[in-house]
């Protein structure tokens, strides 16, 4: 899995003008939680760039003070006027204990639906797990193969083996829906097959006019 380093200074002063000071100097305030004690420390704002600005699921080593800490990204905190990143939540990793993560779903096959016409319509790009920190992974494969015109793929029919998914099983994670050009054909069909019965309809009464 992808890991990014951040290397922090330990935040030994408290307060908002300390706060204020740090960041007028392009640093972001950060905080780690989850392990034997909580880390408040800081850290130019560009070295939180890929991790904050992606759609991949990362791990960070975060260095303060000569420690190392194997975390995942919580949460998130920009400022209201510029939108520039001012503080940010990491959760370290303890091997024993189950963190709950938001991992990425990668869609994998060709649908059936799809060959026959169809259009893939992606419902949801991530689940919300409860794992192991060695469980976790940088997406969630999720097979459409056996995916039909107007199926749908459910929570429930995804498969993350030693995960619990922790969304509601049967919220739509995919689905195929018909096409214009399938749907002028379906509709097509029907106007064809009914203009048949009318022609046959015909012939019996220029018959009957004949007599």
């Amino acid at each position: 899995m992808k890991t990014i380093t951040i290397d922090g200074h330990l935040r030994t002063e408290n307060g908002k003008k300390v706060a204020r000071q740090l960041r007028s100097q392009d640093n972001v305030l950060a905080v780690i939680y989850g392990g034997a004690t909580e880390v408040n420390f800081y850290a130019p704002a560009k070295a939180f760039k890929s991790l904050v600005y992606t759609s991949e699921f990362q791990l960070a080593d975060v260095k303060v003070d000569g420690k190392t800490y194997k975390c995942i990204l919580k949460d998130l905190q920009f400022d209201k006027v510029s939108d520039a990143l001012i503080h940010v939540d990491l959760l370290e990793l303890v091997n024993d204990k189950k963190v709950v993560a938001t991992l990425p779903l990668k869609m994998v096959g060709v649908s059936s639906g799809v060959k026959a016409g169809g259009k893939l319509i992606v419902k949801m790009k991530s689940l919300k797990v409860k794992a192991l920190p060695k469980d976790l992974r940088e997406f969630i494969e999720c097979d459409i193969t056996n995916l039909e015109l107007n199926g749908n793929i459910r929570v429930q029919d995804v498969n993350a083996p030693n995960m619990e998914i922790l969304n509601p099983p049967r919220i739509p994670v995919a689905s195929v829906v018909l096409t214009r050009l399938l749907k002028q054909e379906e509709s097509a069909a029907p106007a064809a097959g009914a203009a048949a019965p009318a022609g046959a309809a015909a012939a019996p009464a220029k018959a009957a006019a004949k007599k």
